[in-house]
Order: C-alpha cells, then sequence, then structure tokens
C-alpha cells in the first residue's frame, strides 16, 4: 500500500470526472489493486460508498451537499441546506466516513464579504452541532473562487474562532496557498491542530511568466494554462514547489491521524485513461518517499 515514509500515512485519491473514474466498481478495484489507501467521493457517497469500502478501501472524504446553502442571505435557505445534509452525514458515518468536503462559495458573490461571512457562520452553527454528535468533521478546502470566505489564514482564522467547534476543519492542500502566494508551510505551523484532511496536489510558479504577465492580469494574446493560470499551474506532487517532505513532517509532529488524497488536476496527465492513472501511480510513488 502507498503510504508516506515520513507519518505513515496512507495515500488515496479524489476521485475525477473522466468517463473511466464514473465506474466505481472499476475505479475501486484499480485503486485496491494498485496500493491505494482510500477514495475521496463526490455527493453520493451514501450511494456509492459501500463500494469502495467492500474493496477494503476507506472513504477518505465525502462531499457534502448543497454547499452554497449555507451562505445564503435567507435563514430558511440556510436551513434547508442543513435539511440536506443530515441523514446523509449519518449515512456516510456508518460506512467509516468522517471528513466532510466543502469550499465555502457564497451563492451571491457580490455581496460584501463580511456580510456573507456573517451569514455562513450562522449557516454552519448548526451544522458543526450535529456532525460533533457523530463524531464528524467539516473539512472547508481553501480554493480561491469567486467570493470564497475560508481560504486564507486570515478568513480560515476567524471561522475558527466565531464558530468553536472542533467539527469545524480544514481540508489543506498546499497547491492553493501557492498559487496565492502564502507560504503553505508557515499556514500548516499555524493550523495544523485544525487540518482533517489532506490534498496531495501541488503548484509550479513559472517565474518568468510573473515577469511577463505579472499576477493581476490575464494576458492580452497568450491563452492560460490548462489548471492554472498565466503564472502558475497545478501539479502532481513533486512538480511543483511545495516543500513535501517538511509538510509530512509538520503533520507527523502536530498529531495528525488521516491520510493524503491525491487531487489530479494536472495538464500534462488529465489527457486520458493511461495519463490519469499514471499521475496517481507517480504521486504515489513521489508521496512514499516523502
Amino acid at each position: 500500500m502507498f503510504t508516506t515514509r515520513t507519518g505513515g500515512y496512507g495515500v488515496g485519491f479524489r476521485r475525477g470526472w473522466s468517463d473511466w473514474q464514473k465506474d466505481i466498481d472499476g475505479l475501486a478495484t484499480w485503486a485496491k489493486d494498485n496500493g491505494f489507501a482510500c477514495i475521496d467521493l463526490g455527493g453520493d457517497a451514501d450511494v456509492v460508498g459501500q463500494k469502495v469500502v467492500d474493496k477494503g478501501l476507506k472513504i477518505g472524504s465525502a462531499d457534502l451537499k448543497d454547499w452554497g446553502g449555507f451562505m445564503a442571505a435567507d435563514p430558511d435557505r440556510r436551513k434547508q441546506a442543513l435539511d440536506a445534509n443530515l441523514t446523509y452525514i449519518a449515512d456516510c458515518v456508518k460506512l467509516g466516513a468522517t471528513n466532510f468536503f466543502t469550499v465555502m462559495l457564497p451563492p451571491e458573490a457580490a455581496r460584501p464579504r463580511k456580510e456573507n461571512f456573517e451569514f455562513m457562520i450562522e449557516g454552519l452553527k448548526p451544522l458543526c452541532t450535529e456532525m460533533e454528535k457523530l463524531g464528524a468533521h467539516l473539512v472547508v478546502e481553501g480554493w480561491p473562487g469567486a467570493g470564497a470566505l475560508c481560504c486564507t489564514p486570515e478568513s480560515y482564522r476567524a471561522a475558527i474562532d466565531a464558530l468553536g467547534s472542533k467539527a469545524f476543519g480544514i481540508n489543506y492542500d498546499p497547491s492553493h496557498l501557492m498559487r496565492m502566494g502564502i507560504d503553505p508551510i508557515r499556514f500548516l505551523n499555524e493550523f495544523a491542530d485544525h487540518v482533517y484532511h489532506v490534498h496531495g496536489k501541488d503548484t509550479e510558479i513559472i517565474h518568468e511568466d510573473v515577469y511577463e504577465f505579472g499576477t493581476e492580469q490575464p494576458g492580452t494574446l497568450a491563452g492560460s494554462k490548462p489548471f492554472g493560470s498565466m503564472s502558475w499551474r497545478y501539479t502532481i506532487p513533486g512538480h511543483g514547489q511545495v516543500r513535501w517532505v517538511k509538510t509530512m513532517e509538520i503533520l507527523r509532529d502536530r498529531g495528525y491521524k488521516g491520510l493524503v488524497s491525491i487531487e489530479l488536476e494536472d495538464g500534462n496527465f488529465n489527457v486520458s485513461e493511461q495519463g490519469e492513472k499514471d499521475g496517481f501511480l507517480y504521486s504515489g510513488r513521489f508521496l512514499q518517499g516523502c
């Protein structure tokens, strides 16, 4: 089985969107046969999760349902999001899933950020209360999409303080921090106690293109890169600038007990079924040495 050299963390991957990954039976068989420890599932984890477990794999994370609803201005809409998730979470926990993945993207991104943040806190308070009862965790990934509310140290820190719940946690994905210019090692040193799940994804900063295009605007004549922008691109672990050995050392020293799931978003590998399989395998082998 793929495990990290430092910390002994099982390595799996996040289920993608390509045709071969839609076949959950075939995907789980391939994962097991090739030494992976887990698969991260989407919002159908309550339906397909048993097939993953039956193969002897763990569910690394399960996507929460109705992400945006928790940040809606309408209290009834926030309540609907809560109701949509309560039975789902309980059913997934029975399958061994404890991490529930989301990105905090408000449905009305144009509203003032502070206002959307307050809606988010009101929406998440009852969810965290119920998750605590089940021993489950919300793992928020810091993808900096439109209006994203938890993707920087300031915003994560504010959410942790406002919620005051052990159920609220972080899906540590250093690739997003790297692209934003936030030191992922410093971030992990500050927030490691709140990290319940880790994504194995990297970012290459292309310094020549930082000079050519800067970091604020798209190119005038040139196009952006697959799974990237003008001066950076997501990569498999080891093909970017993330310090993976140091990452594993911090996690080990701070008592992390979870898994590492490869999130494959790399223009060099997301080109075919074989390319994606190679990307998962190369990533697993690299992380074995970290």
